[in-house]
């Protein structure tokens, strides 16, 4: 076996964005948000690199225990011993501003409203209320 191998069957697991490194563990499972929806990561996994959607990472098992984060766009990359979260945002649950989320999800609400013809307008609206949605369902515990 190969130096420096992990034979353990558990993932080591960083959750990473551009002002932090928010979780560096070892897990049994991570569960993720993709562009095409959730993905469990799972020791001895096939490679795969997909795009990062808005909603939660959950961790089970390992040094990470049970622990969850809210995640936004970005990219993560499984391999069969490691996953790597690169996220444009990613908070802790109690790190949400859940007032803050509301008047989002409220702005997004209002730029659907006037997006009249206009299908970029629909699609950015969408994109802000799916952060919102996700954070207050994460700040709150409903996933």
């Amino acid at each position: 076996m190969a130096e420096g191998t992990n034979n353990s069957g558990l993932l080591n697991v960083r959750l990473v964005t551009p002002d932090r490194v928010l979780l560096d563990a070892t897990a049994e499972a991570v569960e993720l948000p993709s562009m095409s929806g959730y993905l469990e990561a799972l020791y001895g996994a096939a490679p795969l690199l997909s795009e990062l959607g808005a909603g939660e990472v959950r961790l089970h098992g390992g040094s990470a225990g049970e622990q969850t984060f809210f995640v936004a766009w970005g990219f993560v990359e499984v391999l069969p011993e490691r996953v790597t979260i690169l996220a444009e945002t990613a908070l802790h649950p109690e790190e949400i501003d859940v007032d803050e989320a509301r008047v989002a999800l409220k702005h997004s609400q209002d730029l659907w409203n006037e997006a009249g013809d206009e299908q970029a307008k629909y699609d950015e609206a969408n994109k802000f209320a799916r952060v919102a949605e996700e954070k207050l369902a994460s700040a709150e515990g409903r996933h």
